[in-house]
């Protein structure tokens, strides 16, 4: 990756980039794809919020949050593979985690699928297992996947 990307906040003019960043990154032989009509449904709720890293026009990874009440959710994190292993991630995941902070969060959680990299990723930011959900995803051939759920607190600074 040879620009920095910048990180933008996004919305449902975006979604077509973003299914393309979701369709390369998310292995079809998991199920862990949201569909097109799925994100496009939970854009305009309340509390949820879209951010893209972006290298001039091209999309190159992106965050769905949402937050109710003091609880946030990161709904989805994914990274084009080309500009996989250079931050980006990283960069995204702080990024859901301050805009929740300063959207009232203190809870922080996601779901991911036991065995995906990003694990390393999360525990790095201070989640820790909170959960498991069996045969959580559907795969292809029928395979089903675990779900762990991860969770992090940071009570409000005084």
């Amino acid at each position: 990756m040879k620009s920095v990307p910048e990180l933008v906040e996004g919305g449902a003019v975006d979604l077509p980039a973003v299914m393309a960043v979701m369709n390369e990154s998310f292995d079809p032989r998991y199920g862990e794809r949201w569909t097109f009509a799925q994100c496009a449904g939970l854009l305009p709720m309340p509390g949820v919020w879209l951010t893209l890293a972006r290298v001039g026009d091209a999309v190159c990874g992106f965050a769905l949050a949402r937050i109710v009440a003091d609880e946030a959710e990161l709904l989805l994190l994914a990274v084009r593979k080309d500009a996989q292993r250079h931050g980006i991630g990283r960069r995204l995941l702080d990024a859901f985690l301050s805009g929740a902070r300063s959207r009232g969060a203190e809870h922080f959680h996601l779901e991911v699928r036991d065995g995906n990299p990003a694990i390393h990723l999360y525990e790095s930011a201070g989640f820790t297992l909170a959960g498991r959900r069996r045969d959580y995803y559907s795969g292809d051939a029928g395979r089903t996947f675990d779900a762990l759920t991860l969770a992090k607190f940071e009570p409000p600074r005084r």
